[in-house]
């Protein structure tokens, strides 16, 4: 069975508990029939603090690059843009609040 790679936004390392804009970093995972941990990749935000800032395809493409070997991405919330860019990508963006341990495998 193939490994199926996916991305988690935590700030404590343990919950998924942080909207995609405004994550700092990225904990990647292998899944298969259980999670495996790989490593965290630190990343800008993508958001500038301004709850109406423009989507800004250069930001957006830079934190992007560092999920292009995951095929999702939990996070508890996501704009539409951003969501639609990931999708375009083949990254699939799941709303999700809770402990990493209770991600569906």
């Amino acid at each position: 069975m193939a490994k199926t790679r996916i991305a988690v936004v935590s700030k404590d390392g343990t919950n998924v508990d942080e909207h995609f804009g405004t994550a700092k970093r990225f904990l990647i995972y292998d899944c298969n029939d259980e999670m495996t941990f790989v490593e965290e990749r630190p990343t800008e935000s993508l958001s500038v603090g301004d709850p109406d800032h423009p989507f800004d395809p250069e930001r957006f493409g830079r934190v992007a690059a560092q999920l292009k070997d995951c095929v999702k991405i939990y996070v508890t919330k996501i704009g539409e843009t951003p969501a639609a860019k990931l999708k375009e990508l083949g990254i699939e963006a799941v709303i999700y609040e809770g402990p990493i341990t209770d991600i569906p495998k």
